[in-house]
Formats: C-alpha cells, structure tokens, sequence
C-alpha cells in the first residue's frame, strides 16, 4: 500500500464518519463502482446518493476500523458501524422502514481497489439481516 492509498482510506474513514457525503464519493474514481448488500452504485454521483440513504437513516452512524490489509493495489478493511435508527431506511426491496430509534452495532468489511491514488471499486460486505434485525423491521427483506 503506497503512502496515498493509506490517506485515501483515512480521509474516507474521516468523511464519513463527518457524514461529507460529497468528501467521501471525490475520494472514488469518476467510474468507479460500490457494492453492497443493498445494490450497486457506479461513478460519484450515485456512490454520493448511496452514502446519503445511510446517513439519512443513520444521522448519527460512525465507522470504528478494526484491522487492515493491503497487497499491491487491493485494500481491506474489517470495521464497526454504531448509530440510532433515527430516520427512514430504504430497503433494496424498495421498502421504506419507518424509524425505530433502535440501536444498532454491525460489523463488516470492504475490499477496495485503487487506481491511481483514487478508489475504483468497493465492495462492502455485512449482514444485512443482523442490521435490519437490529432496526425492528417487521418483514427484513420484503
């Protein structure tokens, strides 16, 4: 991992934790993709909508890192996210999960490639069923 990819994941951990959705998506390539659980996002603007469905749902989530791992321009990162459930949350249903002001602690990871000191990919990996589980959600995946 060069010295740029380390500040690329720190200035990403730092954005996102500060919800600056626009700082956190001018951290990817303009064609770069995301995937998650919920779907795929391609290129800035729709990471950027990604981001802010979360933060809309989650107005007070931070992402505590864990361990990392790096081998030439693949990066891996094991994390924590905690936050209230204190907005409404989109399904990949298309479902709308009113809040609950529930409490939630989710652990996972995301595997990034880099290209050229920008994020080309990622790719985010967690249960889905625990997170919505833990939000109360009458009927978790539609």
């Amino acid at each position: 991992m060069t010295i740029g990819d380390q500040e690329v994941t720190d200035e990403l951990i730092a954005a996102f934790n500060a919800h600056d959705v626009g700082k956190a998506a001018s951290l990817f390539s303009p064609r770069a993709t995301y995937v998650c659980p919920g779907g795929i996002a391609e290129g800035r603007e729709e990471i950027a909508s990604y981001l802010a469905l979360y933060l809309e749902g989650f107005p007070d989530i931070t992402l505590t890192p864990h361990g990392k791992a790096e081998t030439g321009d693949l990066v891996v990162l094991e994390w924590t996210v905690t936050s209230t459930h204190a907005g409404p949350f989109l399904l990949p249903t298309g479902e709308i999960v009113p809040p609950t002001g529930r409490h939630v602690v989710v652990r996972g990871c995301d595997l990034r490639t880099m290209d050229d000191g920008l994020i080309a990919s990622q790719r985010v990996y967690y249960d889905q069923l625990e997170m919505i589980t833990q939000i109360g959600a009458d009927r978790p995946l539609g």
